[in-house]
C-alpha cells in the first residue's frame, strides 16, 4: 500500500509518497507560491538527484497535477501510474466539535471543513482546495481528513471549557481545542513504546518546541490537556505569537494606541512572543541565542522567559495528572537545542529529573536524555507528522 500525504497551505502544498510495507519515504516534495507569480516545484525521490520545476501553478488544483506528473516521470519519478496510490491522507486543520477522529472525506465531511472556515481561516480554505484537487486528478481514490484538533479533542471538559457563558460555546463552538495535535498524538504514542512505559497508563508530557510552541498531557496516549486553545495564539511563548496573556491587555492597547481588536490580535500573533521581547532581534531562536551571548539584555530575557513559561506547563501538567513518566522534547527547538532543553530541566529537579549532558549535547536523533537515576525520563523523539497521517490514513482504508 502506498499512501501520499498532503498538506496544504493558502500558497504551499508539501507531500510524501509513503510505502506502508516498511514505512520507508518515496518521495518528498513542496510546491511554492501557488496562486502567486514565481511558482515552483521542489521534488526529490528515493535514490534519485532533486529535481526542480519552474511553472506556474494558478491553483492547488495545477499545483497537484504537477505532483502526480513528477511521481510518475521516467526519469525522476517512483511510480509508473497514479493507480499505484492507494489513498490520499490530508493534514487539516479544523474540524470544530463535530469530528474527533479522522475520517474518510465525503460531501458532508467536506461541509463540516468549509464550516470551520471562521474557526481556521488560514488553514481550512487551503485544506479543502487540496482534498478537491485530489479528488479531480485522482477520481475514486479515497481521501482521508486528519484533524489537528482531533488530539485535543479527547480532554475531559474541566480542560476544554472556558469559564465564559455558556451560551457562547452552544452557539459558536467556543472551547480549547489545541493544536500540533498529529504531532502530540504521534510522540506521545512513541514515548510510551521508547520509554518502556504501561500503554494504557502511562503519564507523558510532550514539548513541541518550535517557532509555533505546544505541550501536551496525556495518559496511555490519550490527551488529557493541551497549550493551544481556540487558536494556536494560547499557552507557551513562541517566536512571534505572545503565549498567555491577560485579556485586558488587549482593550488597554486598543485603549491607549487608537487601535482595533483585530489589528492588536495581528501584534500578538505576528509580533510578539521572542520576536517582540528581544526587542525585535529576530523570531529565530539561533539569532536570539547570540545576541544573548553577546551581553543583550533584551534576549537573555526573551530565552529565560520562554524558558520558564516551558517549565510552568510542565509543572501545572504534572499536577494535572498526579505525577509524570517521561518528558519527551520535539520539533525543531526541541530536537535540536541542547541550552534550552537543559534550562528547562534546570527546573524540574523537585520532579528528580536529572540530565545527561553528553546525551543532550545530540541533535535531531531519537535519545535518551536523563541519567539512568533520573525519576523521570526524559528523552527527544523527532516528529514525524506525515507517517502519522499515513498511519490514520491506511487504518481507515
Amino acid at each position: 500500500m502506498k499512501i501520499l500525504v498532503i498538506n496544504c497551505g493558502s500558497s504551499s502544498l508539501k507531500y510524501q509518497l509513503i510505502d506502508m510495507e516498511n514505512e520507508g519515504v518515496l518521495a518528498i516534495g513542496l510546491c511554492e507560491r501557488i496562486g502567486i507569480n514565481g511558482s515552483k516545484l521542489t521534488h526529490k525521490a528515493e535514490g534519485k538527484g532533486k529535481f526542480q520545476l519552474e511553472e506556474e501553478m494558478p491553483n492547488h488544483t495545477v499545483a497537484i497535477k504537477l505532483v502526480m506528473d513528477a511521481l510518475v516521470d521516467p526519469e525522476h519519478g517512483v511510480i509508473k501510474d497514479t493507480s499505484e496510490i492507494s489513498a490520499v491522507g490530508h493534514r487539516v486543520l479544523h474540524a470544530g466539535t463535530i469530528y474527533s477522529d479522522s475520517i474518510v472525506v465525503n460531501e458532508d465531511v467536506k461541509k463540516v471543513i468549509r464550516d470551520c472556515f471562521d474557526l481556521g481561516p488560514l488553514h481550512n480554505p487551503a485544506n479543502l482546495m487540496g482534498i478537491e484537487a485530489c479528488e479531480t486528478a485522482m477520481p475514486g481514490t479515497p481521501n482521508v481528513a486528519v484533524f489537528d484538533t482531533a488530539f485535543g479533542m479527547g480532554m475531559p471538559e474541566k480542560a476544554s471549557l472556558y469559564a465564559i457563558p455558556m451560551e457562547y460555546y452552544e452557539k459558536y463552538s467556543i472551547r480549547r481545542y489545541g493544536f500540533h495535535g498529529t504531532s502530540h498524538s504521534f510522540v506521545s504514542k512513541e514515548a510510551l513504546g521508547f520509554c518502556g512505559l504501561d500503554s494504557q497508563n502511562g503519564k507523558v508530557i510532550v514539548c513541541h518546541l518550535g517557532n509555533g510552541a505546544s505541550i501536551s498531557a496525556s495518559i496511555g496516549g490519550k490527551c488529557v490537556d493541551t497549550s493551544m486553545g481556540l487558536t494556536p495564539l494560547e499557552g507557551l511563548i513562541m517566536g512571534t505569537r505572545s503565549g498567555d496573556i491577560d485579556p485586558a491587555v488587549i482593550q488597554f492597547i486598543c485603549n491607549k494606541e487608537g487601535k482595533t481588536v483585530n489589528e492588536v490580535l495581528d501584534i500578538l500573533n505576528k509580533k510578539s512572543g521572542i520576536l517582540g521581547m528581544s526587542g525585535g532581534i529576530s523570531s529565530d531562536f539561533r539569532d536570539v541565542q547570540k545576541a544573548q551571548a553577546e551581553g543583550n539584555h533584551l534576549a537573555d530575557t526573551a530565552i529565560n522567559a520562554y524558558i520558564y513559561r516551558v517549565a510552568k506547563y510542565i509543572g501545572a501538567y504534572t499536577a494535572a495528572m498526579n505525577g509524570v513518566d517521561a518528558i519527551v522534547f520535539t520539533a525543531g527547538v526541541g530536537e535540536n537545542d541542547k541550552p534550552i532543553r537543559a534550562g528547562i530541566c534546570s527546573y524540574l529537579s523537585y520532579l528528580g529529573v536529572e540530565i545527561d549532558e553528553e546525551a543532550n549535547s545530540h541533535r535531531g536523533e531519537r535519545m535518551m536524555i536523563s541519567t539512568p537515576d533520573s525519576k523521570v525520563k526524559v528523552c527527544v523523539i523527532p516528529t514525524n507528522e506525515e507517517l502519522a497521517i499515513a498511519r490514520e490514513t491506511k487504518a481507515l482504508v
